[in-house]
């Protein structure tokens, strides 16, 4: 059963979090932030944290202090980093030796790749559910400067059809990068993996082939 509780940001500030624990104790646990538009309750999150958990990763995801404060939009980005950088030291206290992962969905994984490309210690890889590379019709505008300082094993799972990257675009940024880099395509899918009807993939397909995928990535990059 998914548990609440809370991390102390700096004065009194505070944030809800939630840990997903995994039906098979590993030593993995991913730290899952939300996109802009929607807190860690939105149905994404929620389906995608429970997948992992009843795959044998333990998960947890918050809110960012905008969202704990039904503020828009949303902070500065090293406001983002100092939240998140706080559940990540909260977690590591929780759970010590776990071997922590961070991501998120689109926004949420754009703030994890600061973390890890600012030094961010001991992470064993990556996750990112719809990385924005660039914003939708812009694609010349590149959020990407700073990932050749990653040194972490990266995941990127993108819908071919997401005005914010596609798998191409990503593949091509990949080749660039020092470690290793798995990109996962969802055919026919947009930037919350939806996929169009003519397509003849269901909801559920889609989804248990992408929680595979994050599967696969977090097990062959940790020590169990």
């Amino acid at each position: 059963m998914a548990e609440r509780f809370e991390v102390s940001l700096d004065g009194e500030k505070r944030i809800t979090a939630v840990h997903y624990p995994a039906k098979t104790r590993d030593t993995a646990t991913l730290i899952l932030a939300h996109g802009a538009g929607a807190n860690q309750f939105h149905t994404f999150m929620v389906r995608a944290a429970t997948g992992f958990a009843e795959r044998g990763i333990e998960t947890i995801t918050f809110n960012f202090l905008y969202t704990e404060e039904k503020r828009r939009p949303p902070d500065p980005l090293p406001r983002l980093e100092a939240c998140f950088r706080a559940v990540v030291e909260k977690t590591r206290t929780r759970s010590p030796g776990a071997r922590i992962f961070l991501g998120g969905k689109s926004m949420g994984g754009r703030v994890a790749s600061h973390l890890a490309a600012t030094g961010e210690r001991d992470l064993a890889g990556l996750v990112f559910l719809g990385y924005p590379l660039h914003p939708p019709g812009k694609p010349e505008q590149l959020r990407n400067r700073h990932l050749p300082q990653i040194s972490v094993p990266m995941l990127f799972v993108h819908g071919t059809r997401d005005p914010f990257g596609t798998p191409e675009e990503l593949r091509a940024i990949a080749a660039t990068l020092r470690p290793k880099v798995t990109v996962f395509g969802v055919g026919d899918g947009d930037h919350s993996f939806k996929v169009l009807k003519r397509s003849g993939q269901s909801e559920d397909s889609v989804w248990d082939a992408v929680l595979a995928a994050v599967e696969a990535f977090v097990r062959a990059n940790s020590n169990y």
